[in-house]
């Protein structure tokens, strides 16, 4: 065997949708959420106006459950004028309970690669979210033993990347990202001359989303994690 990345010595791999499924959860969330505001505002408005809750207390909440379950009150509270009932509140909480306690289930492939990939790199987590709640699906994971850091972001930005760098006493050619989002995991990476590869998930929230890819870097983009052996193992001839 050959490696065909000889320069990385980290790999970092996002949590949420790329080491195991999580954005379905919100959208099941949503829906119920949406079922709930019937008597106001149609499906398509509903969901128009539970973003835009969450993208003006994304700088105050911040990523995760507990911010979305906020927002879905605060969005309720504004949708209904005041109206929502306190045990439709009391039905929201549940919710966003249900959301933090969902099931965890890695994406295909996953366990089998990061046994691989075990011996030969220094592998960390760099995630967005709630400190507490990406900790308890790390430990739900049984993946804990791979990783050697576990990194949780405020955000993913350039200047992120580059303090995760120098915490890691690497150059950025050293690191490279994994990730579903190409806005979070790819292309903030590629910006400080580190190296990512996208592994499209099968939902993505809509704040990920890149409307314009042309002006984005080269990168590798794969069908699915099994395929990273692909990447880092080759059979000689």
């Amino acid at each position: 065997m050959v490696i065909s990345k000889p320069d990385i010595k980290v790999i970092g791999f996002d949590a949420d949708d790329t080491l195991w499924m999580n954005e379905e959860h919100y959208r099941e969330t949503e829906d119920s959420f949406v079922a709930m505001m019937e008597p106001w505002l149609t499906e398509r408005e509903t969901r128009k106006h539970l973003f835009a809750v969450e993208m003006e207390n994304l700088g105050l909440y911040g990523y995760g459950a507990k911010g979305f379950t906020l927002s879905m009150i605060s969005a309720a509270n504004s949708i209904s004028n005041g109206q929502a009932s306190s045990s439709l509140i009391s039905e929201i909480i549940e919710l966003g309970k249900t959301l933090i306690d969902a099931p965890m289930d890695l994406l295909p492939g996953v366990s089998d690669v990061l046994e691989t990939l075990h011996g030969d790199y220094r592998m960390i987590v760099a995630t967005k979210g709630d400190l507490l709640d990406q900790e308890r699906k790390l430990k739900k994971s049984n993946l804990e033993d791979y990783f050697h850091h576990v990194e949780i972001m405020s955000d993913k930005n350039p200047e992120s990347y580059r303090k995760l760098v120098r915490h890691l006493d690497i150059k950025p050619e050293e690191f490279l990202m994994i990730g579903n989002s190409l806005k979070s995991d790819v292309v903030p990476v590629l910006d400080i001359g580190a190296d990512a590869i996208h592994i499209p998930a099968q939902s993505t929230w809509a704040h990920e989303h890149v409307d314009d890819t042309s002006r984005i870097q080269p990168y590798l983009t794969l069908d699915g994690f099994g395929d990273l052996i692909e990447v880092f193992y080759k059979q000689s001839s």
